[in-house]
């Protein structure tokens, strides 16, 4: 099987300008391609991991990748997807997030001796004359056309800022810029990017020749895969200090049945053959199946040694309510008053809650539970003498839960 093969195989392509071209390119390590990142966050989530994982697919197979960081259209901002304007950011705030990204990219991507290139964005446009660029690339770009396109529609609704239009431009400009100095000579993006990916396609064509737009090539990744990446409540960051890397095998291992076999198809490295074996299974052992996914990725991002201690700790709450490897948070006595410390103090310490409302509320709902004991009681407390020795297992909903011991 080729390599484009693979990617088909594993759902990953959508559509493309020129299938036979790409084929060629991939195949034969040819391809110098190009995903962008906006750095709207000090640290990538979930919703870039197929991103993250094509890149890497296509390097072991001798392609070159260009993460592109969006430091200069991060200034603008991605309608895309947007009901309304993303908050500006300082050039010294997006600065940061292009050092958290890299670093985490690094798990992904080798970057050494030339076999890939982070780029930032910033670097030709926020020097642009503002007259000289749109005498350039404006007469190129069809008011009508960037209309229409999706990444616009939703926005016209309720008002799209003329700052906002400007994106699909800078985006097309990018690829113009990346084809001249770099050789790039293709572009990776999710559905809400197709207008603005064949807009730089089509700039390069204006001003470069038909010769030049023949070398370059569109894939549209499969928005499926996109929406299996993306949190139903919160964001699931890679960053293990903003998501734990047991809450992030968590969040694979609670994947809908659905679900389950299309994302390691689409995350994994696993063998299409192995994966195959697993599309027969039902049941109970889609349990397993979800155990395979959570801990292959939580492996890719945190490391082999975090990824078995999440897997033997949710394993362990899962059937004896063993918690030695689950998440800890240590009491001192200055937590405790006459022995004790309430439930709801308790989850806000334990960072299962942010306030003291919200921990009522959860106790209200019936998502606590101590040992695995449920507390309906708001006043409900915990003793210090509970807590000693082994410690206790504090649960929030079916997901958050915290291994709490008292510090020596």
């Amino acid at each position: 099987m080729t390599v484009y093969d693979e990617l088909v195989a594993r759902g990953l392509i959508a559509q493309t300008t020129d299938e036979e071209k790409i084929k060629e390119l991939v195949n034969e390590g040819k391809a110098v391609f190009y995903i962008g990142f906006d750095p709207t966050a000090d640290s990538l989530h979930v919703g870039h991991f197929m991103a993250l994982c094509l890149m890497k697919r296509l390097q072991m197979a001798g392609n070159k990748p260009i993460a592109l960081i969006g430091g200069g259209t991060a200034m603008i901002g991605d309608p895309s997807g947007r009901t309304d304007m993303r908050q500006m950011m300082t050039k010294e705030t997006i600065d940061a997030n292009v050092a958290c990204f890299k670093k985490q990219m690094e798990r992904f991507v080798d970057f050494s001796d030339g076999k890939a290139m982070l780029v930032n964005n910033a670097d030709w446009l926020l020097d642009l004359n503002y007259i000289e660029f749109i005498r350039e690339i404006g007469p190129h770009f069809s008011v009508n056309r960037m209309l229409n396109a999706e990444c616009y529609k939703q926005r016209m609704e309720k008002g799209l800022s003329f700052l906002e239009f400007n994106y699909m431009i800078m985006q097309s400009y990018d690829f113009y810029e990346l084809f001249q100095r770099y050789g790039c000579n293709m572009q990776f993006g999710g559905d809400d990017q197709w207008s603005n990916m064949l807009g730089g396609t089509r700039l390069i064509h204006y001003k470069l020749g038909k010769d030049a737009y023949a070398m370059t090539i569109n894939l549209l990744l499969n928005s499926e895969g996109n929406k299996m990446g993306k949190t139903q409540s919160g964001a699931v960051w890679l960053d293990a200090k903003k998501t734990s890397p047991f809450d992030f095998y968590q969040y694979w291992r609670n994947v809908g049945d659905e679900d389950v076999i299309k994302c390691i198809k689409m995350l994994t490295f696993l063998p299409l053959e192995q994966i195959a074996e697993m599309e027969k299974w039902e049941g109970s052992q889609l349990n397993q199946a979800k155990e395979i996914l959570a801990y292959e990725l939580t492996k890719l991002v945190h490391g082999i040694q975090e990824a078995e201690k999440a897997q033997e700790g949710a394993r362990a709450l899962f059937s004896s309510g063993n918690a030695a490897q689950m998440p800890e948070t240590e009491l001192s006595e200055e937590d405790f008053e006459d022995g004790c410390i309430g439930i709801l103090r308790l989850l806000v310490k334990a960072g299962l809650a942010s306030s003291n409302g919200e921990a009522r509320r959860n106790v209200e709902q019936g998502g606590v539970a101590v040992n695995g004991e449920k507390i309906s009681d708001v006043k409900a407390v915990v003793s210090k003498e509970e807590i000693a020795g082994e410690g206790i297992v504090l649960k929030r909903g079916k997901k958050k839960f915290m291994k709490v011991i008292l510090k020596n």
